[in-house]
């Protein structure tokens, strides 16, 4: 059994921990992180699971970009991981459904993630060959999903840091 709640200050260098511990290292040098900096996270639907006894098991943030040159509001989901004493149990479909169901409810309509096609399928992910992220990325990783009916419909393109739209909205 676990319980979900959003991502605090106090959580953030266990989940740190946590990414460091499920992912090979060098992580942060990631084309996705060129993205992440200087942005805050989407602090309502970064979201921790945690056991029973109040062990973190998992962990999923989010973060604002922009997408082509009408710079569209989007989602970039992750990282994601679940402790790997945890995995199996369907924590990270947990995370996943409940922070989707989310990030719908707060009027975002078009989500982003670079992954693997054949997992994030069954989520409604689908490659996105239109979308261009960052180099280095495999374009066949990169993926997307509506969260509102034709919320990719004309919108395609390069993928850019939410702070490229703060920068032009100040000039």
């Amino acid at each position: 059994m676990y319980s979900l709640s959003q991502e605090t200050e106090a959580d953030r260098l266990e989940v740190e921990a946590l990414y460091d511990l499920s992912f090979a290292p060098g992580r942060e040098a990631l084309s996705s992180y060129r993205l992440r900096e200087g942005v805050a996270s989407v602090s309502g639907l970064n979201c921790v699971a945690r056991d029973t006894d109040g062990v973190l098991a998992g962990a999923i943030r989010y973060w604002p970009i922009r997408i082509g040159e009408q710079l569209a509001a989007a989602l970039l989901l992750g990282p994601i991981a679940v402790h790997p004493t945890r995995q199996g149990e369907g924590l990270g479909v947990i995370l996943m459904t409940e922070t989707l169901s989310s990030a719908s409810a707060l009027g975002w309509e078009r989500v982003v993630l670079i992954g693997d096609a054949p997992y994030y399928g069954r989520f409604g992910f689908e490659k996105a060959p239109d979308l261009l992220f960052p180099p280095p990325t495999n374009p066949d990783r990169v993926l997307r999903k509506e969260l509102k009916e034709n919320a990719f419909s004309g919108v395609y393109g390069t993928i850019y840091p939410e702070t490229v739209y703060s920068s032009a909205s100040k000039a």
